[in-house]
């Protein structure tokens, strides 16, 4: 059991020049803060280390690394092996609204330097940061002329292309939960899994789309689209639904007088003239969201079918001790049949028909 737990941590780093916007995005995606409120974050010292708990079993070992210079020569030299062995997953924030570009390009190649001498297999992420600040209509070749330098940056030190991406993001929208989304896939060890199962129920269903969101950070964990919806023109609307969900977090907050990490919700529905969508708490640690056709008797079979289904997805963020739980076991197994007989109890309907979802 022991060896499981540790199979099932990742070391991430976040890394960047001092002022990038490392510990806002971690506030956001983490902490549920909001955009505006980043401001009185002060600025990271040396290391700020985070143990988040994603899906149950996946441990994130999270180091928000400082990004002044005397703190990056430190992580280069005495720090070197301590910093950058076992890593998963470098996430290295770049401001695309820096005039030191030299220095953020030497930054970096010596980042991943280290990186390939210790953890040569690990995955590199580089958000270029602050794109709000660009100009739309220059957004997509600053994005692009910076991706190439710094890719030929990580060609220099034998980083495979799969091996690297690349993610124009915003605090100030969608981007950063895209961004982040990507991360979390790629370090969620059943991925694979979740996917076969959902493709089973949305068959079942007969859903248009499912898409699995984590129910803290409300990242999506991964989506299945059938008939239509696989050339749904809307590509960011599975990170667009993130930002609502965490926006109505902290609205359930604010007239509950509650954190919003403990914020919660049994349901929520919306229904328009082409098509219905409810999202539903699926296990512990996740909420399922699933788009049908505009068929009322359809739909409420989707959310019973949906409560049976959920001991079977249990598995996937069930921790060892809870497993051996038989008391446990035995109230969710009666919380589940409650819920399959369609009790509405603090459901959230609203009726609109919106142009796009």
């Amino acid at each position: 059991m022991e060896r499981s737990k540790r199979q099932k941590q990742r070391k991430v780093l976040l890394m960047g020049r001092s002022g990038a916007g490392k510990s806002s995005m971690r506030s956001i995606v983490f902490s549920n803060y909001v955009a505006r409120d980043v401001r009185r974050l002060g600025a990271t010292v040396d290391v700020e280390h985070s143990n988040i708990r994603f899906m149950g079993n996946l441990m994130l070992n999270l180091w928000d690394c400082g990004g002044q210079d005397s703190f990056v020569e430190s992580y280069l030299t005495n720090q070197r092996s301590h910093v950058f062995t076992h890593v998963a997953v470098l996430i290295f924030v770049f401001d695309v609204s820096s005039k030191d570009t030299a220095s953020d390009m030497l930054s970096f190649a010596s980042t991943i330097r280290a990186l390939h001498e210790y953890s040569p297999s690990s995955r590199i992420f580089v958000l270029i940061h602050k794109m709000d600040l660009v100009p739309p209509e220059e957004k997509t070749a600053i994005f692009q002329k910076k991706s190439s330098d710094i890719r030929k940056a990580c060609e220099d030190e034998e980083f495979l292309p799969d091996q690297v991406g690349f993610w124009a993001t915003s605090i100030w929208d969608q981007s950063l939960y895209r961004a982040w989304t990507q991360v979390i896939y790629y370090l969620v060890p059943n991925a694979s899994a979740i996917e076969n199962m959902l493709s089973k129920l949305a068959d079942v269903l007969d859903a248009r789309e499912l898409m699995l969101y984590e129910r803290t950070t409300c990242l999506v964990v991964t989506h299945i689209s059938r008939g239509s919806e696989v050339k749904n023109p809307f590509a960011d609307r599975f990170e667009r639904l993130s930002s609502i969900l965490k926006t109505h977090k902290h609205s359930m907050a604010k007239h509950t007088g509650t954190m919003a990490s403990e914020v919660s919700f049994a349901e929520m529905q919306v229904k328009t003239g082409s098509f219905m969508f409810f999202i539903t708490r699926l296990t512990e640690n996740t909420n399922l969201a699933i788009v049908i056709a505009n068929d009322e008797a359809a739909f409420n079979c989707a959310r019973i079918n949906v409560q049976l289904a959920k001991k079977e997805f249990a598995h996937l963020d069930i921790m060892e001790k809870k497993a051996k739980d038989p008391q446990r076991a035995a109230r969710d197994s009666v919380a589940a049949e409650e819920d399959a007989r369609g009790s509405e109890d603090g459901d959230m309907s609203s009726q609109g028909q919106p142009s796009d979802r």
